[in-house]
């Protein structure tokens, strides 16, 4: 099944309407976004925690990484860089860092508040090669922001 973006973007409205707690908005995304969709294998955001370090946030599927500098992975390039990352083949990412042995694609987008600081990564994973698009990087990167832009 693939995600319906408009229903998506309309029950994440309704959950999250008038909720200003990061942690409660990550756990509400990450729980609509992984069961919107078969492609999605892990769900979940890491949060910026320090300058230059990501810590685990609220998430869905198996056991993630607890942190992950800026420095390394995919995740980190996100953060680093402030630009959506689509990796059609992990392995060929350099310094992918294997959370999970069953990860063969990933989309990772950078979270932004209200005044532009950037609070976290959104980080969704698949077991399938090649599983994201572009059209559900702009889909998310929307949805985040319509969250997210008004704390």
């Amino acid at each position: 099944m693939r995600a319906d973006y408009d229903t998506l973007a309309k029950t994440i409205a309704s959950l999250t309407e008038g909720e200003t707690d990061e942690v409660a908005l990550m756990a509400t995304l990450a729980c609509e976004v992984h069961h919107a969709d078969s492609r999605f294998d892990w769900t979940g955001f890491y949060r910026v925690v320090a300058p230059e370090l990501l810590k685990i946030g609220p998430y869905q599927g198996g056991h993630g990484c607890l942190q992950i500098p800026f420095s390394r992975g995919v995740c980190g390039a996100a953060a680093r860089t402030g630009e959506v990352q689509l990796v059609a083949d992990v392995d060929a990412f350099p310094g992918h860092i294997a959370c999970a042995s069953t990860t063969r694609s990933e989309l990772v987008l950078p979270v932004w508040n209200g005044q532009g600081a950037l609070i976290g990564v959104f980080d969704i994973d698949s077991d399938q090669p090649d599983a994201f698009t572009q059209e559900d990087a702009d889909q998310l990167t929307a949805i985040l922001a319509q969250v997210f832009g008004r704390l």
